[in-house]
């Protein structure tokens, strides 16, 4: 097995890791102290990545997350566009998890364009900035109670119910909208919705203020008689019972190794400042030597280090496996539990390492340890990502194993 960075995607890599460096660090705090503040430095950035990914079969960003047939153009194994995404964002996120959240055209509704849509719509929305509307205020984790409904009425759908905790949900040009056709048929009938800002019967009721990502807006939406061209729902307009909404949950596939992958960026990210500070202390690291022979500061950073290459792997195995389509709901859910508990970990353990430094603003630490804590609960908890993990090794359904 090799295990390093594809050589066709260390060039993308060591770019993004310079945009994170010397683009986003030094923003970095400006943002997380002006919440709601858009950030207009990454107008450029995003026109730069666009510039960047035309016609590119080795992208990096959200829109190159995809399963679909000829995704990827080599013959045999393939590393493509999901493991180029997730490299290009554990990059920028040692940089800022908050700001490549904020990121136009960026968003994880772009993810969902690009894993589920037809050709049309993939031509359609190319340009589209795209935010992902799941949560409502009866339904968390269980995707599957959404109360949203949407009513074909010509050709149209119309769309009633509200939404939370959607990520760039007042600045994006477009929202994914999870709805039910027909709340009696449960999960079969949830369908995704490519809503475009300005529609009327959309209204963005609040933004909320987070513990971290500040840079990146989260918002309420709700949805009153909203009218929807038919042409904007994604994927298979019938309902299929037997394949209950196995189509829309394959979003989950692509975006989880990619929320998986902000993780492993600000866990690294905190990792790095960790090791510099502790040296300056007077830490000498010598992996040569066992872990009874050192200071208990080097021993834990060691065994932290052997968590985040833990995690690292088993999210860059999740992403080839989407590169190569291969069934990879399991893995998706194992490497998201995996990273966001590691980052969590990690970023709040460093602070602990750094002392009262990691605790001052001075120091990102305590800034990259608030912005951790969401990567363990958006795009599924880490509780509901081991009940995936269970159904999957267990062959149990949802209503089988809860």
């Amino acid at each position: 097995m090799y295990l390093e960075t594809p050589k066709k995607f260390r060039g993308l890599a060591n770019q993004a890791h310079q945009v994170a460096e010397n683009y986003l660090r030094p923003i970095s705090r400006k943002y997380d102290k002006a919440e709601h503040a858009y950030p207009k430095e990454l107008d450029l950035l995003a026109a730069l990545l666009d510039g960047m990914n035309a016609g590119s079969p080795d992208a990096v960003g959200a829109t190159s997350a995809s399963k679909r047939k000829g995704a990827a153009v080599e013959e045999g194994v393939k590393n493509g566009g999901n493991l180029s995404a997730c490299l290009g964002v554990m990059e920028m996120c040692w940089g800022d998890v908050g700001l490549l959240l904020a990121m136009p055209r960026q968003g994880l509704g772009n993810a969902a364009i690009a894993a589920v849509a037809n050709d049309e719509q993939l031509k359609r929305f190319g340009g589209t900035w795209a935010a992902m509307a799941i949560t409502e205020p009866g339904c968390g984790s269980d995707s599957a109670a959404i109360r949203t409904t949407a009513t074909r009425d010509g050709d149209h759908y119309v769309l009633n119910g509200e939404k939370i905790f959607v990520t760039s949900g007042a600045r994006a040009d477009a929202v994914v909208v999870w709805a039910t056709l027909d709340r009696g048929l449960g999960r079969a009938a949830i369908k995704s919705f490519v809503v475009e800002k300005g529609t009327p019967g959309m209204t963005v009721t609040r933004l909320e203020k987070k513990l971290g990502i500040k840079a990146s807006d989260t918002a309420s939406i709700s949805f009153s008689d909203c009218r929807v061209p038919a042409a904007n729902l994604l994927g298979n307009a019938e309902i299929d019972v037997q394949k209950g909404f196995a189509g829309v949950m394959e979003t989950f596939d692509n975006t989880r190794p990619l929320v998986a992958a902000m993780a492993i960026g600000v866990a690294k990210a905190s990792l790095d400042r960790a090791d510099e500070l502790l040296k300056k202390a007077g830490c000498r690291f010598d992996y040569r030597k066992p872990l009874l022979s050192v200071t208990h500061a080097e021993a834990t950073l060691y065994r932290l280090e052997a968590e985040w290459e833990a995690a690292r792997l088993l999210t860059l195995k999740a992403a080839w496996m989407a590169d190569n389509r291969l069934p990879n709901s399991k893995e998706a859910s194992i490497a998201k539990a995996k990273a966001g508990r590691v980052a969590n970990e990690v970023t709040l353990k460093c602070v602990e390492l750094a002392g009262a430094l990691g605790y001052g603003e001075d120091e990102l630490l305590e800034k990259w340890a608030r912005d951790s804590k969401i990567l363990d609960i958006f795009e599924g908890t880490q509780q509901i990502q081991l009940l995936i993990v269970a159904r999957r090794l267990l062959g149990k359904s949802s209503s089988q194993l809860k």
